[in-house]
């Protein structure tokens, strides 16, 4: 058994939710209510937890109820069709569910399983969904607890820790929102960003200097250029110095005392024409796309190279107040129920492409999405790959494309 594994076991001795406790009370209502549940898991029960191996359904869902209840956090309803997928877990489960802190960054959430581990009052979450260059350091510090679903070897192994102790779950690949009312011939392809006919049209989601996603644009421009993701980040840069001086590029303005304010693309820039092509998210496109219901007219293209994907990571405290509910939580995002309720909200859960080949995608909601293909070209960068094109890529953006 793992230092992490026997940190697990030692807690279960601790089976009374802090939470539960604070609401019952003390002296003779605890004690009454102690005695009439035991919350202590048996030997057997103990051990399902060691190694990191997938529970059987039945023991997991009796070990779950037992625990009665699941801690979340970082988990807004109108992100990535959250508030259905606890929806469906609640009610499939009949489990109480704690939402912590919905718009809580990676960093906070762990932050909170440390705060949780020296303040016996604090809440903590179960489970995590954090950015992926959150999920070496969290490992290294002991954070993360091993655990790998039923469906494990369906998830590609360049998204998962090879010991469990996280997995990709979803993910998002850039694409180019286009408002159709503007643009009369559509880009395809990266390449197609520098025709003439698209000047001052072109904008990002983000600032590269400190955007996640605007960086993962940079990088996925410099991919369709030079197809090796180690090369791409200086290649995207000299892309965006070209777009920038054929004028094609809206990359922001000076103001009166000289400080440079980034273009910052978004829904209402997109609607009022000062943006026609935004590179973001396609699952921010997506959702753009309904919520303008035609208003303007839009076309959502992931282009035909340099697809890179951005994932997030599952993960689960190695302090989990509920272990067993946590692992059925992890059962449920990773199954094909609970990976369809992610494709509903725009984003491409992690076993797409298992999902495709199995023919598992309603036809009514392929039909909403890019084609499926497209997305069994996306490249999914190591976390060396994304540390490196980060620093590169943020270091760089202003004076390489900027001329700074």
């Amino acid at each position: 058994m793992g230092k992490i594994d026997r940190r697990l076991a030692r807690r279960l001795d601790r089976r009374l939710d802090r939470r539960q406790f604070l609401k019952l009370g003390v002296g003779a209502g605890v004690a009454a209510w102690l005695a009439g549940c035991s919350l202590r898991p048996t030997a057997p029960l103990a051990d399902l937890l060691s190694g990191g191996n997938s529970i059987p359904m039945d023991q997991l869902i009796a070990a779950a109820k037992q625990e009665g209840s699941l801690t979340t956090i970082a988990l807004p309803h109108d992100w990535a069709n959250y508030g259905k997928m606890l929806s469906a877990f609640k009610s499939k489960y009949d489990l109480r569910v704690n939402e912590l802190d919905p718009g809580a960054g990676s960093g906070e959430e762990l932050q909170a399983i440390r705060q949780g581990q020296t303040d016996s009052q604090f809440q903590a979450p179960d489970v995590l969904d954090i950015g992926m260059g959150f999920t070496e350091p969290a490992k290294s510090e002991g954070l993360l607890s091993q655990y790998k679903t039923a469906v494990w070897n369906t998830v590609p192994e360049n998204v998962k820790d090879p010991e469990g102790y996280w997995c990709g779950n979803y993910y998002g690949v850039l694409a180019f929102e286009v408002n159709l009312s503007l643009v009369k011939t559509v880009p395809q392809d990266w390449p197609d960003l520098l025709k003439p006919e698209y000047k001052g049209m072109i904008a990002l989601a983000g600032d590269p200097t400190v955007s996640n996603q605007a960086v993962y644009s940079v990088w996925a421009a410099g991919f369709s250029k030079t197809g090796s993701l180690d090369d791409a980040p200086v290649a995207g840069l000299e892309f965006f110095a070209e777009l920038h001086k054929a004028g094609n590029f809206l990359p922001g303005s000076y103001d009166q005392a000289g400080k440079f304010n980034p273009l910052i693309a978004d829904l209402d820039t997109i609607r009022s024409g000062q943006t026609p092509i935004v590179i973001r998210w396609d699952f921010l496109c997506l959702s753009n796309r309904d919520t303008l219901r035609g208003e303007p007219d839009e076309a959502v293209v992931v282009p035909k190279t340099g697809i890179l994907a951005g994932s997030y990571a599952h993960a689960i405290s190695a302090y989990a107040a509920s272990p067993f509910a946590a692992r059925l939580w992890a059962e449920f995002i990773f199954s094909d129920e609970g990976q369809l309720i992610w494709l509903e909200g725009y984003v491409h859960p992690v076993r797409y492409n298992d999902l495709v080949k199995r023919h598992k995608i309603p036809a009514e909601l392929a039909a909403k999405l890019p084609p499926a293909e497209n997305y069994a070209k996306a490249a999914f960068p190591t976390l060396t790959q994304i540390t490196s094109a980060t620093q590169v890529i943020t270091k760089n953006w202003r004076r390489i494309v900027l001329g700074e």
